[in-house]
């Protein structure tokens, strides 16, 4: 990983670069006192995973920093702040920040907090990697690498991961794990060489293994009852995470599931609704199908 360290002290420069190296977490490429040196450096920035930024600097703070960037900066952005006001966090949530690391500078705090990070840009590549189609994601001989794990393994990975999500006792529970077992099952067999199957293929899969049904008709039924209960599941868990938010931007759950499970722009819209207690135009529409790759890779994660 290739850091970016903006801070107009030198000393938390430096002591975060040492943090970063020591802890095998990546490099430091570059470093600056405060935002402004950061104009027209676009070619470095292009390369940068993940940009460290402090929130109160001279010249150029690191709000207005990273509006300016946006076009440019595709990377990770962590703002580093002693500030707690709930206003300013929530507005450099509001611009993309997906974690905060709190001054003074705590090692342990810092290596979680990246790591968290590295963790989050290595799932979202998995699932760009699978959309396009691009690469096998398992190992060369997936039957021995995956031996040691069963089905009942990842079911216990993913009931604590729906617990951590808000969706435990939510109608759409049981669904979301027939549907990790069967991708669980599919891995092993298929692998995903071709891609995730299409969500509909995967409802059929479940609900076949579950039931036999009488006719087609059923059948068509059955899937659509089963699309709306996991639809309603993942969005209480968007509410779920939207709260924890509202409480506490710091909150660990929260810092580590909401920008995995959901696009944060969307997290940021149910803030708001939440907020202002009225829905939003147009309405909010969930990833069903991100939210379900990232508890499947999260749960497999656990095990490794």
């Amino acid at each position: 990983m290739l850091f970016y360290i903006v801070d107009d002290d030198e000393s938390t420069r430096a002591m975060l670069a040492e943090i970063i190296e020591d802890g095998d977490l990546g490099v430091v490429v570059a470093e600056a006192e405060n935002g402004s040196k950061l104009d027209k450096q676009y070619s470095l920035l292009k390369k940068i995973d993940i940009l460290l930024i402090d929130l109160l600097m001279p010249v150029k703070d690191g709000i207005e920093t990273i509006q300016d960037l946006k076009p440019v900066f595709q990377g990770k952005t962590i703002m580093i702040s002693q500030i707690e006001s709930k206003e300013l966090i929530e507005k450099a949530y509001s611009q993309g920040v997906t974690y905060f690391i709190t001054k003074p500078i705590n090692k342990i705090e810092v290596l979680s907090v990246i790591k968290n990070v590295i963790e989050n840009i290595q799932l979202e590549k998995s699932i760009h990697n699978i959309y396009k189609l691009t690469e096998n994601l398992l190992p060369d001989n997936p039957a021995e690498e995956q031996s040691g794990n069963s089905s009942s393994d990842l079911t216990a990975s993913a009931e604590f991961l729906l617990s951590e999500a808000g969706i435990t006792g939510e109608k759409g529970h049981q669904d979301l794990l027939d549907i990790l077992n069967f991708l669980f099952k599919y891995e092993r067999e298929e692998t995903f060489n071709d891609g995730l199957p299409p969500l509909k293929d995967i409802y059929l899969k479940v609900i076949q293994d579950k039931k036999e049904l009488s006719s087609q008709q059923v059948l068509n039924r059955e899937i659509k009852a089963a699309e709306q209960r996991i639809r309603r599941a993942i969005y209480h868990s968007l509410t779920h995470f939207a709260s924890l938010g509202l409480e506490d931007f710091m909150n660990p759950t929260f810092e580590k599931y909401a920008p995995k499970f959901f696009d944060f722009d969307i997290v940021q819209k149910r803030m708001e609704e939440i907020k202002n207690n009225r829905p939003s135009t147009p309405p909010i529409r969930v990833n069903t199908k991100k939210f379900i790759l990232v508890l499947y890779f999260e749960a497999k994660q656990l095990l490794a």
